[in-house]
């Protein structure tokens, strides 16, 4: 059974993460996964004014000393499908200023089925210590049907816990792999 490419596209809501900058807020279209803390809408709030890849707006996620941190979570549109190749690619940058969360971070990406729920490790991006922003594409594999997607701010494997940040801007659509 073949399937259209364009028909296997799944559109993000606000995708550019888009919304009124603001400090412990997440972004229209997006919900909070981890208890108790919220991500930011950047620039112009603890001292982040680092220009968007794309729109107005951008947002922040960090790591704390206490070893909790900030992830967000978003119910598709279609499921991923169990097997199925996809791709993806966002923006991804650190500021060297954020209220004294200054150390850069990784972000992941979570499937699951039932939000918030982290039920495979799709992705896992490279210690982001870079202040400028980079177009980072992804690739993964399904290993079940999964409605959601989470995004999750990580410090390096080291066991121990830090006040660290990203910024995450400009998250493409979903997409089947393409056949070579």
């Amino acid at each position: 059974m073949q399937s259209n490419f364009v028909d296997a596209q799944i559109t993000l809501r606000n995708s550019s993460l888009e919304d009124t900058p603001a400090d412990a807020t997440c972004p229209f279209g997006w919900m909070i996964c981890a208890p108790g803390t919220t991500p930011d809408i950047l620039p112009g709030f603890w001292g982040v004014y680092n220009s968007p890849v794309d729109g107005d707006t951008f947002m922040g996620l960090i790591t704390r000393a206490d070893g909790s941190y900030e992830s967000v979570t978003q119910r598709l549109a279609m499921p991923l499908k169990k097997g199925l190749c996809y791709t993806l690619s966002l923006y991804l940058s650190h500021s060297k200023v954020y209220a004294g969360y200054s150390l850069p971070l990784r972000i992941r990406l979570y499937g699951g089925q039932k939000k918030c729920k982290k039920e495979q490790l799709l992705y896992e991006s490279p210690l982001i210590d870079h202040l400028d922003w980079k177009r980072y594409h992804v690739e993964f594999e399904s290993q079940k049907k999964f409605n959601y997607i989470i995004f999750e701010a990580f410090i390096s494997e080291e066991p121990r816990s830090y006040k660290g940040n990203i910024l995450i801007d400009h998250i493409s659509s979903i997409r089947l792999c393409s056949k070579v």
